[in-house]
C-alpha cells in the first residue's frame, strides 16, 4: 500500500508571500532548485542548498519543508521525522507536515501514529483530498490487521476470510 504525498498548497500560499514581501525572486530560485535537486535524485545536494538557504533563513517553513523531503528521499527517516515534527510544533496549522509524517510513520508500521498526524492534517484542512486520502488507506491498514487477529482468535470463519479477501485487493497498489 502507497499513500500519496502531495504539493503543499498552503506551504506554496506562505513563500509566495514571503518572495512578495521580500522581492523574492531569488527565494523563487532556491525552492524550485531544491525541489528539482530532489526529483533528479540529487538529495545530498538538495539538502546541502537547503542548509545554505536555511542558514540565513532559519524559520522558512518552506525551505524546511523541501529538505525534509529530501532527508526522506535521502534515507535519513529520523532527521526527516524530526523536520517534520518541528515544523508542526512551530506551524501547527499547516496540514502538509503532518501528511508527510503520516506517509513515513505509515512506512514503518506505526499506524497509530500515522493515523493521529492525519487526523491532525484533515482538522487543519478539511479539504485536503491527499490526507483523506491516506487516512482511508491507514484505516483499511488497521482493518485489515484487526481481522487478522480476530481470525487468529476465532479460527474458521468465512465472514472474516471474505472481509481479508476484499481488503487485500484494496491494500495492493493500483495499476496504470
Amino acid at each position: 500500500m502507497f499513500m500519496r504525498r502531495s504539493p503543499s498548497s498552503a506551504l506554496r500560499a506562505l513563500a509566495v508571500a514571503a518572495l512578495l514581501a521580500a522581492g523574492g525572486a531569488a527565494q523563487a530560485d532556491d525552492y524550485s532548485d531544491v525541489a528539482k535537486l530532489v526529483r533528479v535524485g540529487k538529495t545530498a545536494d538538495a539538502i546541502a542548498k537547503a542548509d545554505q538557504y536555511l542558514a540565513s533563513n532559519q524559520r522558512d517553513p518552506q525551505m524546511r519543508f523541501l529538505k525534509g523531503t529530501a532527508l526522506v528521499a535521502a534515507g535519513r527517516t529520523e532527521e526527516a521525522i524530526a523536520t517534520f515534527t518541528l515544523l508542526t510544533e512551530e506551524y501547527p496549522e499547516l496540514p502538509e507536515p503532518y501528511n508527510n509524517l503520516a506517509v513515513i510513520y505509515a512506512g514503518q508500521n506505526r499506524l497509530d501514529q500515522a493515523r493521529n498526524a492525519l487526523e491532525m492534517a484533515v482538522r487543519n484542512n478539511p479539504n485536503y483530498g491527499v490526507a483523506h486520502e491516506n487516512l482511508g488507506d491507514i484505516y483499511t491498514r488497521l482493518a485489515q490487521q484487526s481481522y487478522t487477529r480476530s481470525l487468529q482468535l476465532s479460527g474458521n470463519n468465512a465472514a472474516l476470510k471474505l472481509k481479508l479477501s476484499t481488503l487485500g485487493g484494496v491494500l495492493q497498489p493500483a495499476t496504470k
